[in-house]
């Protein structure tokens, strides 16, 4: 087979590895625990340390499995930070969107995919220009509910595609621990950590990475690289 059709099909996260949000992740939970009257003070850490999990099971766990508190903060939370993007608070990191115009002129797919709710994740795409840039967005509700660390979305990223045979082929990237774990649980043969967002080399590395990079724009000559 051509080396250039072996990884088909790139699976890459959204918030610390193709967008550059500076920290409005904590400054959305910020506001949206102060909203509700809780101290962020005493969640922050987790936050912290679960970056790239779906936002609605990070408030589940925060709020002891109360449905209707968790839900209530995840509206506040995906509010705060839609006035945030809109306020033209995110920008692409430095050369993400020439990466991912590089990788599809090499014809392979590439899928955005992210731990927000669907309304997040587009009007980041609006603020961005990037309703056209890939074939297929994916949130956590787009893959049955659950986000990372669970394999869900790439292997819907795999299904609804259909870009590769085998699950080796796959490439995932991202700036989380949950992301490097997402993308070993589901099987991909490369899955990259950046070091443009929430988590240094050590711990991406300790949840599976197999290779740790910048930035996604060193992505396309790694996968050339390693010959896939």
């Amino acid at each position: 087979m051509n080396t250039v059709q072996k990884s088909n099909l790139i699976v890459l996260d959204m918030a610390g590895t193709t967008v550059a949000d500076g920290g409005l992740v904590e400054q959305a939970f910020t506001a949206a625990a102060e909203r509700l009257g809780e101290d962020p003070a005493t969640m922050i850490d987790y936050v912290r340390a679960t970056m790239g999990e779906s936002k609605i099971s990070v408030f589940r766990h925060l709020f002891g499995g109360d449905e209707t508190r968790a839900g209530r903060a995840n509206t506040a939370f995906e509010e705060a930070y839609g006035e945030r993007v809109a306020a033209g608070l995110i920008a692409p990191v430095p050369g993400a969107a020439e990466a991912i115009a590089a990788l599809r002129d090499q014809g392979r797919t590439v899928v955005l995919t992210t731990g927000f709710a669907r309304t997040t994740q587009d009007a980041i795409l609006d603020a961005l220009g990037w309703r056209d840039l890939v074939e297929l967005t994916l949130c956590p509700a787009d893959a049955g509910g659950r986000g990372r660390p669970y394999p869900d979305m790439v292997l819907a990223a795999l299904l609804r595609t259909g870009a590769v045979d085998d699950v080796r082929r796959v490439v995932v990237a991202g700036d989380t621990s949950y992301d490097m774990l997402s993308g070993v649980r589901s099987g991909a043969g490369i899955v990259a950590g950046v070091l443009t967002g929430a988590h240094g080399e050590a711990a991406l590395k300790e949840h599976g990475a197999t290779h740790v990079l910048p930035s996604v724009a060193e992505l396309p000559g790694l996968i050339r690289e390693c010959g896939a």
